[in-house]
This record gives structure tokens, sequence and C-alpha cells, in this order.
């Protein structure tokens, strides 16, 4: 008797002595992240903090620009293809939120059963006489009835894989937002630009013509001996210079043209616009606000941080696959030899409960992988998050600086402008009186060109460092 209660004891210890050791996990260096951002930007002092992103249809006044991207947010295809994703997502929750809860199932069988004459069950039979026999030979059986397994989520394990599955869900429908933000500033900085190139294609036309008049002028001066064929060719040269330019100027009016109808999720069209009213845009004022206000306004960095907080919980899904897993089954219904015995009660009833714990001993390489993986993801989740900050960062930066130079250089560029369009008209009534030589009247209207080219490149990306300031802060997506 004694003896029977040692080796019990034996058999207590060492099962506990091998789930303590089963349940070991291996040490792991693990990295936290670093939320801390700048009190301000850098060569600025506005430190006022703003309401939030304004909305796309409060940002942007042109009605053409907000019926573009109202129709993107329908019909862009790569939109749409996100928005699949996040489904997919969903889904995922679901699987996962089920998988905690009890299977229950439904079956039913029928068979027929005969063991072999050599057989223990057949020796046993045979054995029997023919007129004690009670068993039919051979032996039918139906069964019908519900069975269920269900593990006891005794370690989070699998409420830790479906809050992970939450939070990626989150991460989609944030990494959709961000798209938003991107398609709108996209299609926002290509109209821009192609406003910007209506209007240059609008000043070669009036300098074509008013080159045409040159060259008219100084063939009529040629006749009268005044110049020679060399000013005659000149001016020619500087016509079909400007005239190539022209064609260019058109040929990206049309890839722009494409690239809006691409983004719109439609076929090549004419794309309906005021050009007018380029001239007279202004930048609109967007207040920056303080850094730390980027952690919760870009989608972006908010798609990182739920990124992170789910690579935490795949790290606890891993570390408990090295502790015990208690799996329950469990089973009820009617079984009979006969289907008219299938119903009878209390003798066909059957019914079946047992649980069982299961911890990892031996070859545990797989689990210890899988574990040192998670924690790897987590630590790349720690990074990604942190990058995602510092790139936020970095763009309102160089979108505040940019705003600032690119005003100086507009006010600079426009008395510019001033300057050589006076120039042109001077060197055109000097070269009349024949005071010029001809070479100043070319010189000067290639710069008053150039100058003017580049008012209206300057103006365009004005503009477009409004819908880069106005993105980066985290707006658009509303």
């Amino acid at each position: 008797m004694r003896s029977k209660q040692i080796v019990t004891w034996l058999g207590v210890t060492l099962s506990i002595t091998l789930i303590n050791t089963a349940c070991k996990t291996p040490a792991l260096v693990t990295k936290t992240e670093n939320r801390t951002v700048p009190a301000a930007y850098v060569n600025t002092t506005d430190t006022a903090r703003t309401n939030g992103p304004v909305a796309w249809s409060e940002f942007f006044t042109d009605p053409n620009l907000d019926t573009l991207i109202a129709t993107a947010l329908r019909n862009n295809q790569e939109l749409n293809i996100t928005t699949q994703e996040i489904a997919i997502t969903r889904n995922e929750i679901q699987a996962r939120q089920g998988e905690y809860l009890p299977f229950v199932g439904l079956r039913g069988e029928a068979g027929l059963d005969r063991p072999g004459r050599y057989t223990l069950q057949g020796a046993t039979e045979e054995a029997v006489t023919i007129k004690e026999r009670r068993t039919p030979d051979p032996l039918p059986n139906f069964l019908v009835g519900a069975f269920a397994s269900w593990e006891v989520d005794i370690w989070r394990r699998l409420r830790n894989a479906k809050q992970a599955a939450v939070l990626r869900y989150q991460s989609s429908t944030e990494g959709r937002n961000f798209m938003i933000t991107n398609l709108v500033g996209e299609i926002a900085t290509s109209y821009y630009e192609l406003l910007a190139y209506d209007n240059q294609l609008s000043i070669l036309k009036e300098n074509i013509d008013i080159q045409n008049n040159a060259l008219r002028i100084v063939r009529l001066q040629k006749e009268s001996a005044r110049v020679t064929e060399l000013a005659v060719r000149r001016f020619e040269a500087q016509v079909l210079h400007t005239r190539e330019m022209q064609y260019s100027v058109q040929q990206r009016i049309v890839e722009t043209e494409n690239r809006i109808n691409f983004l719109v999720g439609r076929y090549p069209q004419p794309v309906v616009r005021n050009s007018q009213s380029f001239v007279t845009l202004t930048p609109a004022v967007v207040r920056a606000g303080v850094p730390s206000q980027l952690l919760a306004n870009r989608p972006d960095i908010k798609r990182a941080e739920l990124d992170l907080a789910a690579a935490k919980l795949d790290v606890q899904v891993a570390r408990a696959n090295f502790y015990p897993r208690l799996d329950i089954t469990a089973g009820a219904g009617f079984e009979a030899f006969n289907p008219m015995f299938l119903l009878s009660t209390p003798q066909s009833i059957l019914y079946s409960l047992a649980g069982g714990l299961t911890a990892p001993l031996v070859n545990r390489l797989g689990i210890k992988s899988a574990y040192s993986s998670a924690n790897a993801r987590q630590t790349q989740a720690v990074y990604n998050y942190e990058r995602t900050i510092l790139n936020a960062y970095v763009e309102v930066a160089n979108q505040l600086a940019n705003i600032s130079n690119l005003e100086n250089s507009y006010n600079l560029k426009t008395q510019e402008v001033t300057a050589l369009t006076q120039s042109t008209d001077i060197a055109n009534t000097l070269f009349g009186n024949a005071r010029a030589d001809y070479m100043e009247v070319l010189l000067t209207q290639r710069d008053a060109l150039e100058a003017r080219f580049d008012l209206v490149e300057t103006k365009m990306q004005q503009i477009n460092a409004t819908v880069n300031i106005y993105r980066a802060l985290g707006g658009g997506w509303k």
C-alpha cells in the first residue's frame, strides 16, 4: 500500500515538473517605442493648437476640383481595392472570435459491423451459443447526436488573437484614410498643375503674336535696308522656338488631364476647369499647430500605432503556446443497432464528457521560433512607428519652409516680370527708331517669356505647397 502511494506521489511530482518545464519561456530583448516629439517645428513661431484637420470640401473652394475629388472617392480603383481589404480584415475578426467559443456540430451515422472470427470480439461471440446470442450478426449501428469541443482560453491566447485582428481592422481603416489623404492631395496638385499649364500656353500664344509682329517689322526694315537677313532669320528662329514650346506644353496638358482622369477612375476626357482664376488664386493660410497633434491627426501614424499594438498582442499569443492547453469535449445523442430502438429512452441515450490538459515538452523549437519571430515583428513595428512620426515631422517642416521661401520668391519674381515687360516695350520702341540692336530685342523678349513662365511655375508651387502642408498635417480624409 505504501509503495503504491509513493508511486502516486512520484507521478504527481513528475507531472508538475514537466508542466513547469513546459511553461518556461525563453528570455527575449524587447524594445519600447519612443513617443516624444519636439515642442515646435524648426524655424517657426506658430505654436497655436489647431482644431484638427479641415474636411477637403471646406478647404478647397473650387467647385470643379471638388467635383473631381468627390468622383474619385467613389470610383478610384485602388481605393475600392483597399475597401475590400478592410472587409477581409473584418471577416478575420469574426473568424478569431469563433475560435474561443465552443464548436458544436450535429452528426448522423449508419453503419454495419461484423468482427472477424479470429479477433477477440469474434471469438467471444463464437463462444456464446446461438440461442443465447442477443446481438445481430452482422451488427448494424445508427447514431444521431450533437457533439461539442471547446478550448478553454485560460491564457487569453485566443482572445488576444481576436483583439489583434480588431486592431489590424482598425489599422486597415486608417490605411484607407491615409490613401484618401494622398488621393485628395494628388488630385488637387494635378488640377493646379493643369491650370498652370493652361496659363503658360496662353503666355506662349501671346508671345507668338508679339514675336510675329516683331518679325513683320524686321522684314519691313530689311526691305528698307535698315537690317540684314541675319536679323530676319534670328527673329524667325525665335518664333519657331516659341511655337515648339507650345506643343511641349500642350503635351503636358494632355498627360496631366489623363492622370486626373485615371485618379478619378474614368477614361480620358476633357477636365472641366476655370484657368482664368489661377492668376488670382491666393494660397490658403494653414496653421501648423504643434507636432504632438500629428499623433492624433495623421492616419499613417495612427495606423503604425495600431500595428504596434497588434504586434504586442501577437507576442502574448506566441508566449501562450508554451503553456498547457485545456480542451473539453462533450457529446449527447441516440445510438442503437435497430432504427426502431433509436429513440427509445433511456436505453438508447449516449453522452460523453472529457477534458484534456496538453503542454509542449519535447521538440519546442517551432514554438520558440514563432515566439522569437513575433518579438522581432514587434521590434519592427516599433521602428516603423518611430519612423512614421519622424517622417511626418520632416514633411511638415519642409513644407513650412517651402511656403515661406516660395512667398519671397514669388514677390521677387513678380517684380522681375514687371521690369522685363517694361524692358520689352522699351526695346521694341528703340528698335523701331533704330536706336537698339535686334539682339537686344530678342534677348529681352526671351527673358520676359522665361520670367512669366517662372512666375506661373512659382504660383503653382505656392498652391501645391499649401496642398502639401494640408496633407502633411493629416487633412483630407474626413
